[in-house]
């Protein structure tokens, strides 16, 4: 009895294995794809925010529109933000410019945001000395604003096959038209 049970149970995994190969567009290992709008939404929900520099003035970023750089297996951002505040003398709109590398974390399921690196914070109608200013909280603006803010979460549905098989998520890849988050085999 024990003995069909196993064969049955094993015939079931190579049948699903073949079934989830043989699907049109399917490779050998499951994948699992992002959009690009799914993205965009999932890191609008963090924003706008507001940083205190010093006393000094405030910076109010909005939600990044972001970019796919599928070359470079990364993201780029970019976000309006307003400097105003008691070093300034009125209030300036400019632009924040960011890109970043992605992982998943196991404890929540999620594809964050890491490895950022800032590019450039612009105002164009500020002076070059306090642009200059502005310029020197950039990189810690840069890890405030996206540092492991969540581009995506996974559901139990969207893990549930690759969990019966024994997969995990693994790589993930920037392509032209979103994620793809590939599977390798859980660790024993």
């Amino acid at each position: 009895m024990h003995r069909r049970f196993f064969l049955s149970a094993v015939r079931c995994l190579t049948l699903a294995g073949v079934v989830w190969a043989t699907l049109p567009g399917a490779q050998a290992q499951p994948r699992y794809t992002v959009s690009a709008e799914q993205l965009q939404q999932a890191a609008a929900q963090r924003f706008p925010l507001r940083y205190p520099v010093a006393g000094l003035l405030n910076l109010d970023v909005q939600a990044p529109r972001l970019r796919l750089l599928p070359e470079q297996n990364r993201l780029s951002a970019e976000m309006a933000v307003e400097a105003a505040g008691p070093a300034l003398e009125r209030s300036h709109a400019g632009t924040f410019e960011m890109d970043f590398a992605l992982r998943y974390e196991a404890s929540d399921r999620t594809i964050r945001a890491h490895q950022l690196r800032f590019k450039r914070l612009r105002f164009a109608d500020l002076q070059p000395a306090a642009s200059e200013l502005l310029n020197t909280y950039g990189p810690a603006l840069t890890e405030q604003s996206l540092h492991e803010v969540v581009v995506h979460q996974l559901r139990p549905q969207d893990l549930a096959l690759a969990d019966t098989m024994g997969l995990q998520p693994g790589s993930i890849t920037v392509t032209d038209k979103g994620l793809v988050i590939g599977f390798v085999a859980k660790p024993l």
